[in-house]
């Protein structure tokens, strides 16, 4: 239990120190800040070498169980050692070799995944029929491909905004505008919804454990 409340109090004092910057820049936030990037670092090192490097690498080099070691292994761990030259300045041009097979090898792999996504489920979720709907789809269906060609036609230059192509472009920009505000109104809603969770977090499980304040949250 005592275990349980120190942690509570690091939890709300670093919580509180974090939202300090809201007066302003103080050395509290700044420990907070450089404790949270060192800890995630720390974290994600860890997790790297034993979800990662351990169990792809290294068990597949030596071997485990029935299987057999696995010699085309040693490429990729060379690979590996050559990113840790950047370490070294002599030696730091080896690394080039390592990024460019991971640059390579992720666009290669990447290429067809976001074709299909970004662009062919875009064009197929947009080939939608107007008829043989009731009057709410159909409003929703029109909107939907009105919206989709006029943003299109927004971004074609090759023809003068003027006319009807300038009235289209101007929808396309309102259309445009609407999607960003919605995107940006999911960011803050999230965000809202952390910061609820901490001020839970204090109100609940933080002030029960100092008594003056038990009988107010309890």
């Amino acid at each position: 239990m005592t275990m349980e409340i120190v942690g509570i109090w690091l939890g709300a004092l670093l919580t509180l120190a974090l939202y300090s910057f809201l007066y302003r820049d103080n050395p509290f936030y700044k420990f907070t800040e450089h404790l949270f990037v060192g800890m995630s670092a720390g974290y994600w090192v860890i997790y790297n070498i034993y979800n990662v490097l351990i169990p792809n690498l290294w068990d597949r080099l030596v071997g485990t169980g029935d299987a057999a070691p696995d010699m085309m292994m040693i490429i990729p761990a060379v690979l590996g050692l050559f990113m840790l030259a950047r370490l070294v300045p002599k030696g730091a041009g080896l690394s080039r070799i390592s990024l460019a097979m991971i640059v390579g090898t992720g666009a290669g792999l990447s290429l067809v995944t976001t074709f299909r996504t970004n662009c062919l489920s875009q064009v197929e979720g947009t080939i939608i029929a107007l008829t043989g709907a009731g009057t709410g789809q159909f409003l929703s269906n029109l909107i939907l491909v009105v919206g989709v060609v006029c943003g299109l036609v927004y971004f074609f230059f090759s023809k003068p905004h003027r006319g009807v192509i300038g009235g289209a472009a101007n929808t396309g920009i309102t259309v445009l505008m609407v999607a960003f505000g919605a995107s940006f109104g999911y960011t803050v809603m999230a965000r809202i919804s952390l910061l609820i969770g901490q001020v839970q977090f204090l109100l609940f499980e933080w002030l029960p454990t100092i008594p003056i304040f038990r009988g107010l949250t309890g």
